[in-house]
């Protein structure tokens, strides 16, 4: 592991959940259009710089800020804490980290009060807050539901290219890790981490970076993702449809990929699993596991790797992306190099699984 981050002395903030993301798009009223027309969004505030958008069980002021500006990129990655004490806390451990920080007791965006924004050790404009306009949680306004209702911000997805060094680092902050990648020399290539008790509120996904892979909302069921996928295609926009709909193995949920105007990622996601007790098992998946991204064993289309958003300093400028080192994970699974499987040794339904399996080209499972 490479420039390990020293854990502060003092005690990290206690946070509640990933809240909101605030990304910047170059088109209001085609980001609009988007995620109103097309994803069914509810709108909290709009003007002609911002539009705050929130989920259908949502009680906080938003889940999503669009806000115009010339580069498409991400502010913010927003998380809610337990207490103003706690925003506190937050500017003091990563003061201790020396890294940049910024209060604001008035808010970064509306809705929002006291907060602290900071550029993280990854090079992530990472916000803690607490204090939140209270807006109608629409959760039994079934006369506005629609097919495809997202109800819950899920998690984030964040591209570094020092997965071991960001997931100690987080663990350092709270976070608990559910799932990971590893492959057989222990070099691990992604790493899903928690803390409001499902499988994750933030991931790690090695690449270049600091980038968002992608930021997801929840529906409550598979269908509503299939209407989704329907209404894209009756409006002409199956084009925007990167990958999916499918399984993922890991964390099990349903889930499907598109791509706004500005080409920020977006995933329609459900029915993962709870992870809140303190002995939940860390699931380790071997990097050439064919089920490991998609259950049914489909291929990740190349894009899914290597493109992703840029993210912004303190200044609102983008962030320098820094080349991974390592191999990634698309270099060791995409493509005819032999060393990727469905069964495993002893799985296979016919034949010898140890020869015709596990062990093409000599790798060991």
């Amino acid at each position: 592991m490479s420039n390990v981050i020293p854990k502060p002395s003092v005690p990290a903030p206690d946070i509640l959940r990933c809240a909101y993301m605030e990304i910047v798009v170059t088109d209001l009223a085609k980001s609009r259009a988007f995620y109103v027309d097309l994803l069914g969004l509810h709108v909290s505030y709009e003007d002609d710089k911002q539009i705050y958008l929130r989920s259908f069980e949502e009680f906080i002021h938003h889940n999503l800020v669009l806000t115009l500006g010339p580069i498409a990129a991400v502010a913010a990655f927003s998380y809610r804490v337990r207490s103003n004490a706690d925003v506190d806390a937050a500017e003091a451990y990563y003061k201790e980290l020396g890294c940049r920080t910024e209060r604001r007791t008035e808010g970064f965006v509306r809705g929002i009060g006291d907060s602290v924004r900071v550029e993280d050790p990854l090079g992530f404009p990472y916000e803690f807050f607490f204090e939140s306009t209270h807006v109608e949680r629409l959760h039994q306004r079934y006369d506005i539901y629609s097919a495809g209702e997202l109800v819950r911000l899920d998690h984030f997805n964040q591209v570094t290219p020092d997965v071991p060094r960001g997931r100690k680092y987080l663990e350092d902050l709270g976070f608990r890790v559910t799932e990971d990648i590893q492959d057989d020399q222990g070099v691990t290539y992604a790493a899903w981490m928690h803390r409001k008790g499902t499988v994750h509120d933030t991931a790690l996904t090695g690449g270049d970076g600091p980038r968002m892979h992608h930021v997801a909302f929840s529906t409550h069921e598979k269908h509503n993702i299939i209407q989704i996928c329907d209404k894209m295609g009756a409006l002409r926009m199956s084009d925007r449809i990167e990958r999916g709909p499918g399984r993922h193995g890991v964390s099990n949920a349903f889930y499907l990929y598109i791509l706004d105007p500005d080409d920020h990622r977006i995933e329609i996601y459900t029915q993962d699993y709870y992870t809140g007790d303190p002995d939940n098992p860390v699931i380790t998946w071997d990097v050439h596991d064919n089920q490991r991204r998609d259950w049914w064993g489909n291929p990740v289309v190349p894009s899914w790797y290597t493109e992703a958003s840029l993210v912004l300093d303190l200044d609102g400028k983008p962030q320098d992306v820094v080349k991974r080192t390592h191999s990634s994970e698309m270099e060791v699974t995409v493509g005819a190099d032999g060393f990727s499987y469905t069964r495993g040794p002893g799985d296979a339904m016919t034949g010898d699984p140890g020869e015709e399996i596990g062990f093409k080209m000599g790798h060991q499972l």
